[in-house]
């Protein structure tokens, strides 16, 4: 059993535990600094003056991309897959639309299935919870519905622009690719923000280059998915004591996978979507800003807004 099916195990028995453990969450649930009835967390750091300030940030006229490409087949968190068809509508067996349209027309339409928690991502605030309980103290049971979420969806969070920052973690260790399991802890983040000029505002999106995607995921898709370096528990802590809009990495869970000795696997999404209202962005391609050494840049993300959506593929721009 690889890797990546042990994590899921070891959700699924934690998710047992939950129940008995809701009541006492509950208890204890703090509510959003933005109010008991906030439903977009860090998102509220947008506002006219952030977005004014992050286009100060455009010096070059420069731009990259910063989703990856997605495919047909790629891998991803068990159960999810991508699966593209296309199809040409009214023209199979001969079938010619040229009587009605009145000219020659041929055209492609394509069907896309898909998870859309695969790939670059961005996880919103209805993503994961403690023992039935979300962010702002909303319990699963009472907005998450098969047809859509009835609180927290990602339709209702605004295009997220502001100060975007890179830190080059593959560089600080000295390497190009990070092995899966090697951990990131708030003195790594420390001295490599020192060594690289980066500083953290409020609103920022953090973004984490480990070199693990450019490295893994053509060469070798399993092991890509099967683990991955990543951020510790404290990291987590560390980073949301900033106060950004959204941390992220070019790995598939921005989690440390396996988890470090003695921390909780995928235990920072709760310390960043559950108690802070941050969100994460997920596979996100920083090999050319590492390459370019370009640490600080305007973050623009205008998301698909499908009413009621968990998570949603994301193609986010840096300029600078």
């Amino acid at each position: 059993m690889n890797n990546i099916k042990r994590l899921a195990v070891s959700m699924a028995v934690a998710g047992s535990m939950a129940f008995s453990m809701g009541a006492a969450l509950a208890a204890e649930c703090k509510h959003s600094k933005w109010g008991k009835g906030d439903e977009i967390g860090a998102a509220n750091y947008v506002t006219p003056q952030q977005v004014l300030a992050a286009t100060k940030l455009v010096k070059k006229g420069e731009s990259h991309p910063l989703g990856i490409e997605i495919f047909p087949g790629m891998p991803a968190f068990p159960p999810r897959y991508t699966q593209l068809q296309v199809v040409q509508p009214g023209q199979q067996w001969g079938n010619d639309l040229a009587k009605a349209f009145g000219w020659p027309v041929v055209y492609n339409d394509d069907v896309l299935q898909m998870w859309l928690g695969t790939g670059p991502q961005i996880d919103g605030l209805g993503h994961l919870g403690e023992a039935g309980m979300f962010y702002n103290c909303n319990k699963g049971q009472d907005f998450a519905d098969i047809k859509g979420l009835k609180k927290l969806g990602l339709a209702k969070v605004p295009p997220m622009v502001g100060r975007g920052v890179m830190l080059d973690m593959a560089k600080h260790f000295g390497v190009k690719t990070m092995k899966a399991g090697q951990a990131i802890g708030s003195a790594d983040i420390k001295a490599a923000a020192k060594a690289q000029g980066v500083t953290f505002k409020q609103g920022d999106v953090i973004l984490f280059h480990t070199g693990w995607t450019d490295g893994m995921l053509a060469s070798n898709p399993k092991g890509w998915v099967s683990g991955e370096p990543g951020l510790n528990n404290e990291a987590f802590v560390y980073l949301a004591s900033k106060n950004p809009m959204a941390v992220g990495a070019d790995t598939w869970g921005v989690d440390v996978v396996p988890p470090a000795k003695g921390d909780k696997v995928f235990y920072g999404h709760v310390t960043l979507l559950v108690e802070n209202g941050i969100y994460i962005f997920e596979t996100m391609n920083t090999g050319r800003l590492a390459k370019e050494s370009v640490h600080e840049f305007m973050f623009v993300l205008g998301h698909a807004r499908l009413k009621g959506s968990v998570q949603m593929i994301i193609n986010p721009v840096a300029m600078w």
